[in-house]
């Protein structure tokens, strides 16, 4: 029996009917994502200021002033000097930037605020850090819910304890022979973060360790990094979910964003 004939242009067709339906599904789930990457820079801007209202009922009135207050001030200079487009034009660029950094400011202390005191919160700041700090959330924790997480930078290589303090030094000491071990670089730093007396506040956690004297460079960076992977290869899975426990997890994820400038 002679094979059906195949017409190219009907393949073609219905391929690039394939095509076209799959960019359009693609689209519409990005459009429709309610995660910061699949957004543009002005909809991060408006989702991290939207969430940031719901924390923070000053937001709303400091950004008016910090906006307006330029712009009035370019209009007015710009009509005492007969310069129409330069000075209103600068007064709508600095009352932008002025917006920008109210809420960068004001979303990071409420994203601060609404974690405080949950566990696994030391996270939030942990995200906070530059790129060329590289965080493991919750690395060890023990029935009682107490934490270490782990940072890795040009600060040095730190163990961050979450939780009541006597137990999570235990979990500490125990964290920093087992990292020592793998690394003849620098000594491993431990800290407690918490609002006790000797205790970091969740709140200065990341100006804590953006503070530390530089011990690393890249390469050595990269090399310890190379080695705690080997080292968390045997760890055993623990038994509780990393970070804190938010009741919408995409409204950390939008004032991050904002948070780093994106």
């Amino acid at each position: 029996m002679a094979g059906k004939t195949i017409d190219p242009k009907q393949v073609r067709r219905e391929a690039e009917a394939k095509l076209k339906a799959e960019r359009a599904a693609a689209k519409a789930a990005k459009k429709n994502s309610t995660d910061p990457k699949d957004m543009g820079r002005i909809k991060q801007v408006v989702q991290a200021f939207k969430l940031t209202s719901e924390q923070d009922s000053a937001l709303v009135p400091i950004t008016i002033v910090a906006v307006g207050v330029p712009i009035v001030a370019g209009v007015v200079l710009g009509i005492v000097f007969n310069r129409w487009i330069m000075f209103p034009l600068t007064g709508i660029m600095l009352g932008l930037l002025f917006g920008m950094i109210v809420l960068v400011v004001r979303a990071r202390k409420a994203t601060y605020k609404r974690y405080r005191g949950q566990a696994g919160s030391a996270e939030v700041a942990l995200n906070m850090l530059p790129k060329a700090w590289t965080s493991a959330p919750a690395i060890t924790a023990n029935k009682q819910m107490d934490v270490v997480h782990r940072t890795l930078g040009p600060g040095g290589l730190i163990l961050i304890g979450e939780g009541e303090p006597g137990r999570t030094k235990h979990l500490l000491d125990s964290e920093a022979r087992k990292h020592q071990r793998v690394t003849d670089r620098v000594e491993v730093q431990t800290l407690q973060m918490g609002d006790k007396e000797g205790q970091i506040p969740l709140d200065r956690l990341e100006k804590h360790l953006r503070k530390l004297p530089k011990v690393l460079q890249a390469y050595e960076i990269t090399e310890i990094k190379q080695r705690l992977r080997a080292l968390d290869a045997v760890r055993p899975r623990l038994p509780m979910p990393k970070g804190p426990m938010p009741t919408n997890p995409r409204q950390i994820r939008g004032a991050r964003q904002a948070m780093r400038g994106r």
